[in-house]
């Protein structure tokens, strides 16, 4: 049994109805209120007492303006976490703050900056809350918020949420040679906005020699990273009000851009090989959509496959309705068995699919080097809205890809990759089943860097989630993908192999305390 077709048994309460628009998107805007810097921490060797040092640094906050009159602090208890120091310690700096006149506490609401500082008139000061509260552009969700906080503060937690590869799996020792034999000497100023010619070159080859998609140097685009690729195709080729699908669950939903662009979202339901074809036409029909976005490898997050029927049923029906078809295809290569799964581009045969690619989740993330495969006149308009954006990439990360991709030891980084993330699944499969048994239900993909799992009990998203950090772990509740609750996504690719069955055993803990 898949964990994830329980999601769409008919007798459950509530279920989704896959013709109308997904609520996560619908009218809702996620308000941030500006915290203390949690990068600093307090200086234990200092000899000026702990809460006085924290006292000092709020005041400069403020006083920079970057905690304005009426910010929201931490609470009490969140703010001795994020500095790990006792409560009592941020109680004492709390009232001093708050007999300063810099700071007030109401019963209900928290403590807030004051809206008057040092005498000094609020009418004098921008309202910075009004103008981070506006914007089209939507921050991140909160549960999202939630653990990026709690990951990049504490270097001690289990992070089984983040989709990036663990520092080992990089190919650090193939970056370093290279940058030893080989001198860089381009040109440092701006390059073709399309993306450095040799990375674009190298691509080509590349994408031909793994995925099987024939293509041209003019036909691609190198971006920052895949989430740029579905920022430019959602702000240039889609409107307001334009109707897409996508698949559900999806990492799709994780992403607001989609909202801050006006979309109107439509639900594609994933079964164990992938989403019904028919589902598009359907779709299409009542609400006339415009693109469809999928995941057909090793989908992110529940590991499916697309079906090859199902490929070319979806093509065909794709072509006869004419709708684009994005294909964000960033695992495939992680395919355990070396059996690459067809990519719906290198089938494509009427000019229909968006390709999208990144060296993210195969190399190393902080090369930021995406690709999308388009139409030129696609290609020519995204590479002019990325060139109002940021006038490029470094022509040094595209360098040092473009050298990565050239090399012979690429295909080794490839195997071994493939070796150790499947080492890491299997660590994390028997842990599952050692210390959770039938507790939960979950698939095993034979690639891609998550396990899908269903909780066999009801829960509460956001009580698991905070129970389990408590306990030094951390993991992405379903609901950020579109699902009910009860499904988490774990991934095994960032956590170290004695990590993980650390990090289940934790989690286990924080579920019988719920």
């Amino acid at each position: 049994m898949f964990a994830f077709k329980a999601r769409f048994n008919s007798d459950r309460k509530n279920p989704p109805n896959p013709q109308r628009p997904c609520s996560l998107y619908l009218n809702r805007r996620y308000i941030i209120h500006k915290e203390v810097r949690t990068m600093w921490k307090p200086d234990r060797s200092d000899k000026k007492p702990i809460y006085q040092q924290i006292v000092d640094h709020i005041e400069r906050s403020i006083s920079y303006a970057e905690l304005p009159p009426g910010s929201a602090l931490p609470s009490e208890r969140k703010l001795a976490e994020q500095l790990g120091v006792n409560r009592s310690t941020v109680i004492q700096a709390y009232e001093e703050l708050r007999a300063s006149g810099l700071v007030e506490s109401v019963v209900g609401s928290g403590t807030r900056v004051s809206l008057t500082k040092w005498g000094i008139s609020p009418s004098h000061t921008p309202n910075w809350r009004q103008y981070t509260e506006g914007g089209t552009f939507l921050p991140n969700l909160p549960l999202m918020r939630r653990i990026r906080e709690v990951t990049q503060n504490d270097a001690s937690i289990i992070n089984m949420a983040s989709g990036e590869l663990s520092s080992d799996l990089f190919p650090n020792t193939i970056v370093h040679r290279l940058l030893r034999e080989q001198h860089f000497q381009e040109h440092l100023g701006y390059d073709d906005p399309q993306g450095y010619s040799p990375l674009r070159n190298s691509l080509v080859a590349s994408l031909k020699q793994y995925n099987g998609i024939d293509t041209t140097e003019s036909s691609l685009l190198i971006t920052s990273g895949s989430q740029q690729s579905l920022y430019l195709i959602t702000q240039c080729l889609l409107s307001p009000g334009d109707a897409v699908a996508i698949e559900d669950p999806s990492y799709c939903y994780s992403l607001p851009m989609f909202q801050s662009a006006g979309l109107r979202i439509f639900r594609l339901p994933v079964h164990q090989d992938g989403i019904e074809p028919e589902d598009i036409a359907a779709l299409y029909r009542q609400h006339r959509i415009r693109m469809v976005f999928l995941n057909p490898n090793y989908q992110n997050p529940t590991g499916t496959i697309l079906s090859e029927a199902k490929r070319k049923r979806l093509l065909a029906i794709a072509a006869d309705l004419r709708i684009p078809i994005v294909e964000d295809d960033p695992f495939s290569l992680t395919s355990f068995s070396g059996a690459v799964p067809p990519s719906l581009k290198a089938m494509d045969t009427d000019g229909i699919v968006l390709y999208i690619g990144s060296l993210s989740k195969i190399a190393a993330s902080g090369l930021r080097i995406g690709w999308m495969i388009a139409p030129q006149s696609v290609i020519g308009r995204l590479s002019d809205a990325r060139q109002q954006m940021d006038f490029g990439l470094s022509i040094v990360s595209q360098w040092v890809a473009e050298r990565l991709l050239a090399s012979e030891s690429f295909e080794d980084h490839i195997h071994q990759l493939r070796h150790a993330l499947d080492g890491k699944q299997r660590i994390m499969v028997q842990s599952l089943k050692d210390m959770l048994g039938d507790k939960v239900t979950f698939c095993q993909p034979q690639g891609g860097l998550n396990l899908w799992c269903k909780i066999n009990q009801p829960v509460d998203d956001s009580k698991l989630l905070e129970e389990s950090i408590k306990r030094g772990v951390v993991f992405v509740p379903g609901s950020v993908y579109g699902s009910e609750p009860g499904y988490i996504r774990f991934s095994y690719a960032k956590p170290g192999l004695n990590d993980i069955p650390a990090g289940v055993a934790a989690f286990s803990r924080a579920l019988e305390n719920i």
